[in-house]
């Protein structure tokens, strides 16, 4: 496959992550709020595999940077998703950069300051909690802003939640070098 194809494939598979993760919410608030804990296991297979067509500089900063022109353009992206979703992705590309491109030291260990991505675009709840509540009310079935109050209060569920994005980021991108054997073999 063309590396050009192979990116695109893999930017529109990671947009599908983010879709998966926002209609998760449908279930229930908490699903959206801590969704971003578990889809660090999809984003890995996304990353692995762009990471190998993109050997420098630009995996991170290319997934990334696509779901927040998208998101630019549909009216989803407010500032705290527009700033987390760029300083995530440059801290990846530093760690991949300073730990090497061609290393799989470098594309685990740069994974995981771009498996918060998600809470980026779900940062809104904390960071503008009324505006929210009331797109809530616009948006959602009737109740939904009642249940998405103890949700947004409990900030030792969010602590939690974040704390455990690491090692399931880390979990999530072994597995992906287990299910990736030909992508992974081209790191040292």
């Amino acid at each position: 496959m063309k590396p050009f194809l192979k990116i695109f494939l893999m930017s529109v598979a990671y947009l599908g992550i983010f879709i998966l993760g926002a209609s998760s919410g449908a279930i229930h608030p908490a699903c959206y709020a801590y969704a971003g804990a578990v889809l660090p296991l999809l984003f890995a297979l996304v990353y692995l595999n762009t990471c190998s067509a993109i050997r420098g500089f630009g995996a991170a900063a290319v997934l990334n940077g696509f779901v927040l022109v998208l998101f630019l353009i549909a009216g989803e992206a407010d500032t705290p998703c527009i700033i987390g979703l760029a300083v995530l992705a440059l801290l990846a590309e530093l760690v991949r950069y300073l730990l090497g491109y061609e290393t799989r030291k470098g594309v685990r260990w740069s994974f995981v300051p771009l498996a918060f991505s998600f809470f980026a675009y779900s940062a809104h709840w904390w960071t503008d909690t009324e505006g929210s509540l009331a797109a809530a009310v616009e948006e959602m079935r009737p109740g939904y802003d009642q249940m998405m109050i103890p949700v947004i209060d409990n900030i030792p569920a969010l602590v939690v939640a974040l704390v455990l994005t690491v090692p399931v980021a880390l979990l999530g991108i072994r597995l992906a070098e287990r299910a990736l054997k030909r992508q992974a073999a081209t790191f040292r």
